[in-house]
C-alpha cells in the first residue's frame, strides 16, 4: 500500500534521500558519540557506586574521580572512532579543550547532585539524600544535560571539520565601496 492508499502524503524517495543526504553523517556522528557515551557511561556508574559504596568515598569526590576516569576513556574513543575522520589539530589543543568542555559537563553533573543532595536532601532527607536519588540526579539530570552541552562542544570546537574554523572570527570593518 501506498501513502496515497493510506490516507498519507505520498513518499518522495528524492526528499528522503535529500534528508539522508544532508543529515546522514549527524545520525552517524551522533550514534557513534552516543555509543562511546554510554561506554563511559557504564565506567562512571560503576566506579562512582564502588566508590561510595565499597570504599566509603563522599559522593561529590566520587563523582568527581568517576567522571574523570570515565572522560580520559570518552575522548580517547571520540578522537579515535567517533570523529575519526575530521581534521587533526595539536593533540594537546584537542586534549584540553575536551578536557575543559568535560569539566563543564562534570560541573553539571555535580551540581544537580548536590542541589538534589544538599539542597532537597535538606528539606527531604529521606528521599534525596538516598542511592537512588543521587544516581538520578548525577545519572539522569546530571549526564542528560551535560552530553548535549559536551555533543555539540566537541563537534564546534575540539574535534572540527577539514576547513572550517574551531571558532567565528571577527571580520575586519570594511569601507563601504565608492
Amino acid at each position: 500500500m501506498t501513502g496515497d492508499q493510506a490516507g498519507l502524503p505520498p513518499t518522495r524517495p528524492g526528499l528522503i534521500r535529500a534528508l539522508i543526504d544532508r543529515f546522514g553523517h549527524l545520525v552517524r556522528e551522533l550514534s557513534k558519540f552516543a555509543t562511546v557515551g554510554g561506554i563511559a557511561f557504564v565506567v562512571d556508574f560503576a566506579l562512582f557506586n564502588y566508590l561510595t559504596h565499597a570504599r566509603g568515598v563522599e559522593q561529590v569526590t566520587a563523582k568527581t574521580v568517576s567522571t574523570v576516569v570515565a572522560a580520559t576513556l570518552a575522548f580517547l574513543g571520540n578522537r579515535f572512532w567517533t570523529w575519526r575522520h575530521r581534521q587533526r589539530s595539536n593533540p594537546a589543543r584537542e586534549y584540553a579543550l575536551f578536557f575543559l568542555f568535560n569539566g563543564v559537563g562534570l560541573g553539571i553533573a555535580v551540581a544537580c547532585l548536590a542541589i538534589s543532595r544538599y539542597g532537597l536532601g535538606a528539606i527531604w532527607p529521606e528521599v534525596f539524600q538516598t542511592t537512588v536519588a543521587d544516581n538520578i540526579a548525577s545519572y539522569l539530570v546530571g549526564t542528560g544535560l551535560g552530553t548535549l552541552f559536551r555533543f555539540w562542544s566537541y563537534r564546534r570546537f575540539v574535534f572540527v571539520a577539514a576547513g572550517t574554523q574551531s571558532a567565528p572570527e571577527a571580520t575586519p570593518d570594511r569601507d563601504p565601496p565608492a
